[in-house]
């Protein structure tokens, strides 16, 4: 089965603008893996994620503001021979982004990255958000310093 690791810029960009989700991996205050699901949003080479006002991972961000998204998509099983366990495999398409959140904190642009959010899931860019709301949300976008991606039996 054909594996490939020397992705395309554009191939990358394709696998995470068709994920439904992005794991985020930190670490925490004591050098454990964190890792949690998120929504994104993608654009122009830029990604955007949000929280609420508190939580654990907020603190990891403001000691280690390193992260390690990881998109995958198009999973699908792949049987060679049915009484054979060792023939089973899983095809799938996956990138890792490797960077530095940094927090977005004026009203506008912080409007701007959500809209981007919005706009992965309802393929719409216009919102209108109220002002505590957009106050109260924590807004970062990725300074990205590598990515990579895979594509295993397609």
């Amino acid at each position: 089965m054909k594996s490939r690791s020397d992705l395309t810029r554009s191939e990358i960009d394709a696998i995470i603008s068709a994920a439904e989700v992005c794991h985020v991996g930190m670490v925490d205050g004591e050098n454990g893996p964190y890792v949690l699901p998120m929504n994104f949003g993608y654009t122009k080479g830029r990604i955007f994620i949000h929280s609420g006002p508190f939580g654990k991972k907020l603190g990891i961000w403001e000691k280690d503001n390193r992260v390690c998204l990881a998109f995958s998509t198009d999973y699908k099983m792949r049987i060679q021979n049915e009484s054979v366990a060792c023939s089973y495999s899983m095809r799938y398409k996956s990138a890792l982004v490797y960077g530095r959140l940094k927090p977005i904190n004026d009203f506008d642009d912080k409007v701007a990255a959500l809209n981007v959010i919005m706009a992965h899931y309802t393929n719409n860019a216009d919102f209108t958000y109220s002002k505590p709301a957009v106050e109260n949300v924590k807004v970062f976008e990725v300074d990205i310093e590598r990515m990579d991606g895979r594509i295993y039996g397609y």
